[in-house]
């Protein structure tokens, strides 16, 4: 038994790095999409060792081995065994197959560290698109760095996912980021104000302008807009990263 699920754990746990990197987009759950290919490299070295150890005889073992004074004591099996509680390690292989962990949103944004802007020394002059598209991040620095004021009097476009702001009723349109996994997610959140929280998660295309709160173009400027428009979108393939807006849907 113990050669068995020696065998059988790297197995499915490298079937189900291989089935979740190679045919489905739920790896993007656990890391960004640049380490794909060190899940499926990782996943096919696990597969190749447990069927290699599969096919190779076991080791003869000992017709005997010393009791408490060094005498055999004439059995010829072996008396260790896999202890029980070692079967749960077959829970998160087994995971990896049958069951797809729930897309983090709006419950851990709300408790999850808010990604720190990146001081930008100078900014490049903005198109003429009218409304204008931008990631929370990009509009975030433009907000609290841009001596140019480049933002004021512009109609922008954003998207992300609804998050609560708290007792008050108001919300953040917000983006969950991986550095490198979930376990480092960070969060990038713009607050909205003209209209009321939709539900917790949505998907949104927001259209609006600044919300003067602050000294735009300095770090007491709110990263926050006043709403004109607000369309639900089809959530990404890749929701963890800062990406351009999606086009809304019509």
């Amino acid at each position: 038994m113990k050669r068995a699920f020696q065998n059988l754990l790297p197995a499915l746990t490298g079937a189900g790095l291989l089935h979740t990197a190679l045919f489905t987009d739920l790896y993007l759950r656990y890391v960004k999409a640049g380490l794909r290919p060190l899940l499926i490299a990782s996943g096919a070295i696990l597969l190749l060792l447990a069927l290699t150890s599969a096919a190779t005889p076991a080791g003869r073992r000992p017709t005997g081995h010393p009791d408490d004074h060094g005498h055999p004591d004439g059995h010829g099996h072996d008396h260790t065994g896999t202890p029980r509680v070692a079967w749960l390690l077959l829970l998160p292989a087994l995971s990896l197959l049958w069951y797809a962990p729930p897309a983090l949103g709006a419950y851990t944004a709300a408790r999850a560290n808010d990604k720190p802007v990146t001081v930008q020394r100078g900014f490049a002059p903005l198109p003429a698109t009218s409304p204008l598209p931008l990631t929370l991040t990009e509009f975030t620095k433009r907000v609290r760095q841009d001596r140019g004021l480049a933002l004021k009097g512009r109609t922008v476009r954003l998207t992300g996912f609804v998050t609560p702001a708290g007792r008050d009723g108001g919300w953040y349109l917000t983006r969950i980021v991986f550095s490198c996994c979930a376990a480092d997610s960070q969060t990038v959140r713009v607050r909205m104000y003209g209209t009321p929280a939709p539900p917790a998660d949505t998907w949104l295309a927001v259209t609006g302008a600044w919300h003067p709160r602050g000294t735009l173009g300095t770090a007491t400027a709110q990263a926050a807009l006043d709403v004109r428009d607000a369309r639900p979108i089809a959530p990404p393939v890749n929701a963890y990263t800062d990406d351009l807006p999606l086009t809304p849907s019509s």
